[in-house]
């Protein structure tokens, strides 16, 4: 059985919100939105959409069903916002905590576009062709193979099953299922409106090129104004007034900002807000954020936390420490600017009257992100004057990625604790009546479920065609029940890396690297490896884990590395002798 059930645990200000087409009126290019005309595409696509939907959903039963919003961040760590134990200042998500619900054992799939790939369909993220990671720009070497790195038909997506229940289906932000094929992209996978990045990465400031940012199927330029964050909702809190300008139908909206993803670019006053506070070093953070937790009910006091991978802090020159400094100060304005925009939202909905009968789900794709190296990339005068129309900047690194993951084990990419759970908070005012509203879903739960949770909010009818959904409604959960989520085992895998978790048991590995088994219960950290006191368990559920990888497409025992196939194509082919 999952370790326990719900228990009890122990605003600032927000900026205003202009439409667009107010923003228009005021000069040429204030918005993102650069021309009138696409502008008007945009609405009028949005308008034919709409009338489409009524003539399907001709019931009207999801007139009473709530709104829904999914807010997805990424590379964000476990105990990166207040309420999870984090010194950052994020008063407006700790306030719809402590209205709502936090999961503590919520599970991502351990990186960007497999997690987005599995939330947005209530698959596994092999069965829908995203097992690894998505196409690369250069498809000229014949790429064939297990995952093809889109979005396939073989699925259904959210905003498709909730369109067709009667919702307004909205999107801004980052899509990472599939750029070169028009077909993958949002309004074709089921949304009305949709503004935002379909890369995997983006400039927070100046977004260029294949990196740039798409009006429904159009590109549109961006101006001196945009900030991805800001501008990400900004939009789509005109999407949510233009939808309830136009009917009472509920909507579905799902933001997903590509903020604290590398380049860490964070605005210079919310850098400075935070610069100088991590002079301390990594070490002082993790005890910190510990208590923090500890304090808050998230783990109990025995809890040890796990090693951290980085050097001593004290080990390092004043010149690297200054620029580690300034290196977690820019990822913490990243996620103080997150805050500010959730209040934002939160404040847009009160003045429509649409906030209590709001769902909305916070989490993020996958731990803090190690890439960078050890100690990362930056300083004060990268964060000062960033590169623009670029990917380049700031990256937070390794030993920082350690300590926001706190108390877990590794970081993205991997599928222990510290990659793969996320920090999730549940909000819903009027439905969460009967819910220990402040308190903690100790249950284990992961990403198929939200799809299932929409399911059965919107009375929707998922298609008999499709793969079933994998996931567990949580409506129960959300609206009080104490009740177990999964009796069945949930699985994971992205690079080899693999995982199960039935009941208080978790399966674990790293790649290549022996399987590992820990009773979650106990040990929440994962370092009493029981694999051996324990080996019929661990045999029995690696024998399961394969069963289910061989029925859900997953490239194994070999794992398949899209990237690493076409890099070694490539120098085969420039190795190969030239023809005289």
């Amino acid at each position: 059985m999952p370790s326990d059930a719900i228990t009890s645990p122990n605003s600032g200000s927000s900026h205003s919100t202009a439409s667009l087409q107010e923003k228009k009126l005021s000069t040429d290019c204030c918005n993102p939105l650069r021309s009138h005309l696409i502008l008007l595409r945009g609405s009028c696509l949005a308008l034919f959409a709409s009338l489409a939907v009524l003539c399907m959903a001709g019931d009207g039963h999801a007139a009473d069903s709530p709104n829904i919003i999914v807010v997805l961040v990424d590379d964000m760590g476990f105990s990166d916002i207040g309420c999870y134990g984090s010194e950052i200042e994020t008063p407006h998500l700790d306030r719809l905590a402590s209205e709502g619900l936090r999961f503590t054992q919520f599970y991502n799939a351990g990186r960007c576009c497999p997690t987005r790939a599995s939330l947005i369909t209530g698959l596994h993220p092999h069965q829908v062709g995203i097992g690894h990671m998505t196409e690369p720009p250069d498809q000229s070497l014949g790429f064939k193979g297990p995952y093809q790195g889109y979005l396939n038909q073989r699925c259904t997506t959210i905003a498709e099953v909730l369109r067709s229940a009667g919702y307004h289906t909205l999107m801004t932000g980052k899509w990472h299922l599939g750029i070169q094929r028009k077909e993958c992209w949002p309004l074709q996978r089921g949304f009305d409106r949709y503004y935002g990045g379909l890369s995997g990465a983006f400039n927070y400031f100046k977004p260029g090129g294949d990196r740039g940012m798409s009006l429904g199927n159009d590109r549109v330029e961006t101006d001196d104004d945009f900030y991805a964050t800001d501008t990400f909702t900004d939009v789509a809190c005109d999407f949510i007034s233009d939808a309830c300008k136009t009917d009472d139908r509920p909507f579905f909206l799902y933001l997903a900002y590509n903020s604290p993803h590398w380049p860490l670019n964070a605005k210079w006053e919310d850098f400075q807000k935070y610069k100088g506070k991590y002079l301390g070093g990594w070490d002082v953070l993790m005890k910190n954020r510990l208590a923090k937790q500890i304090e808050l009910g998230l783990f109990p006091s025995q809890t040890a936390p796990a090693p951290h991978e980085g050097p001593v802090w004290d080990s390092l020159s004043p010149k690297k420490r200054e620029d580690l400094d300034s290196i977690m100060a820019a990822y913490a304005g990243c996620i103080d600017s997150i805050d500010q925009n959730i209040g934002k939202l939160c404040d847009h909905l009160r003045s429509l009257d649409q906030f209590d009968n709001t769902l909305i789900l916070f989490l993020s794709d996958n731990g803090a992100c190690q890439e960078g190296g050890i100690l990362g990339q930056g300083s004060e005068q990268m964060v000062k004057n960033p590169p623009l129309e670029t990917v380049a900047g700031v990256r937070l690194g390794q030993a920082w990625a350690n300590a926001c993951n706190t108390p877990f084990r590794l970081y993205k990419h991997f599928v222990h604790e510290g990659g793969a759970c996320t920090p999730m908070i549940a909000s819903w005012p009027a439905g969460m009546q009967k819910a220990n509203r402040g308190g903690f879903v100790r249950q284990a739960a992961y990403l198929p479920d939200i799809m299932a949770t929409c399911i059965q909010l919107a009375a929707a009818d998922y298609p008999p065609q499709m793969p079933p959904c994998q996931g567990e409604s949580l409506l129960a959960t959300l609206t009080g029940s104490e009740a177990v989520i999964h009796d069945d085992p949930i699985y994971w895998e992205h690079e080899g890396n693999a995982a199960m978790r039935w009941g208080k048991w978790k399966l674990v590995r790293e790649y290549r690297k022996p399987w590992e088994l820990y009773d979650i219960q106990r040990d929440r950290t994962e370092l009493q490896d029981l694999s051996v006191p324990h080996k019929q368990q661990r045999e029995r559920m690696v024998k399961m884990w394969e069963t289910w990888a061989t029925a859900n497409q997953v490239a194994f025992p070999e794992r398949f590395n899209m990237y690493e196939f076409l890099r070694k194509k490539r120098d085969a082919a420039k190795s190969k002798p030239k023809n005289k």
